[in-house]
């Protein structure tokens, strides 16, 4: 009988409940169940073909070995280059590759900042609902994980002011993510001036600023990057990657742009933690940066139409109330006037009606009363799930 002890720090470990989901949702599809899946948060699509060829490429030209672990000076820079085109940033606000640290896909930036900023007393703010791996890191880090509310009425942008009020001289870092997963809010402008001219008055919190679904926008919505505040510049790490926006979840590929004072803390974990990332994975990211965007245009203009779609859709379901998302591709309805908790109607449309969603509360206490659902799949599909739910309902 095996009498393993294991660290008492792995209890504070969570987990992504997308994941679970799709489990079940693939257990039941191994039964022969017909499943339609609007849990997972990854596109349908395939990696666009020029980008396929360059890491193809990379291989049969013997790009087998290790890089630097702070990534190909390359590829930091074309990343360099494409912040400062998409943000209009140059000169003295341009980013310096230096400062920038690639790494295998998003939460490893996430997983490197908790390590960096959090510890017993510490306290790390974060949004509520927000992606489940922020607060499952913090509370792991043993720091205190410290709920930002996001609310429906507000568009699940946060409240800038409702923000700098719950800071306290504990406060170590501010996490904020627009476009968000899982409500799709958008933070506008007029918020995120407000938030930084006040964090003037707390020099010493730092923020991780999670920009992945930067491009993914609609209805003339406005992407507002924390990389255009010089200003904080010297205390933010700006989280982005390529997972969403070129469809290569699988490829594991993401960048952060880090302080000054952290690139070398950072660099240090990264040797510790995974040596680098793949050679040839790096410079198919290369060939997403430097080559033809319009895959990327014609994705996003796809899910546009998608969350039209799903809007209405969810919206014609009785106790259903669907705010219009801002970005992302996610809608993250009211169901409160169904009567049923968020878990209880994630379990009885999986259950019984065939379709995967997930839970409001799988991100925060601020979730019950809601469910995800992703459209990264066809508008087939979608509607097909939304009459499924309807007819069950």
């Amino acid at each position: 009988m095996s009498k393993l002890h294991f660290a008492q720090s792995l209890s504070r470990l969570g987990t992504e409940s997308a994941f679970v989901v799709l489990a079940r949702a693939q257990a039941l599809a191994a039964q022969g169940r017909d499943i339609i899946n609007l849990g997972i948060g990854q596109p349908d699509f395939r990696t666009p073909e020029h980008i396929v060829e360059a890491g193809v490429k990379a291989l049969r030209d013997g790009h087998h070995g290790y890089t630097p672990a702070n990534g190909l000076p390359v590829v930091r820079e074309a990343v360099a280059a494409d912040l400062g085109l998409r943000h209009g940033l140059s000169g003295d606000t341009g980013v310096d590759p230096d400062h920038v640290v690639i790494v295998p896909g998003g939460k490893p930036t996430m997983f490197f900042a908790m390590l960096m900023f959090g510890e017993a007393g510490a306290e790390i703010m974060f949004p509520d609902p927000g992606f489940p791996i922020y607060e499952s890191v913090i509370r792991y880090s043993g720091a205190t994980p410290v709920p930002m509310p996001l609310r429906e009425e507000n568009g699940f942008a946060f409240d800038a002011a409702e923000v700098l009020a719950q800071i306290t001289p504990r406060t170590r870092l501010i996490i904020v993510n627009s476009p968000a997963n899982p409500t799709g809010g958008v933070t506008p402008r007029a918020e995120i001036d407000a938030f930084v001219a006040g964090l003037a008055d707390h020099p010493h919190v730092a923020v991780l600023s999670d920009e992945i679904y930067s491009q993914m926008l609609y209805g003339g919505r406005e992407h507002v990057s924390l990389l255009q505040y010089p200003e904080i510049r010297d205390r933010l790490i700006l989280l982005d990657g390529w997972s969403k926006t070129y469809a290569m979840t699988g490829w594991r590929m993401g960048y952060a742009v880090w302080p000054a004072a952290a690139v070398d803390h950072v660099t240090r974990l990264c040797i510790n933690d995974h040596s680098c990332v793949n050679a040839s994975a790096q410079y198919a990211g290369l060939a997403a940066l430097t080559g033809p965007k319009d895959a990327v245009t014609d994705m996003v203009a796809q899910f546009d139409a998608r969350r039209a779609a799903i809007v209405d859709a969810l919206n014609a379901i009785p106790g259903f109330r669907c705010p219009d998302p801002g970005g992302a591709f996610y809608a993250f309805p009211n169901i409160k006037g169904t009567g049923l908790t968020a878990r209880a109607a994630q379990d009885l449309f999986l259950e019984e009606a065939g379709v995967a969603t997930v839970a409001g509360t799988s991100f925060g206490a601020m979730g019950e009363g809601y469910l995800r659902f992703s459209y990264a799949n066809s508008t087939e599909n979608i509607l097909e799930a939304c009459a499924r739910i309807k007819a069950l309902v």
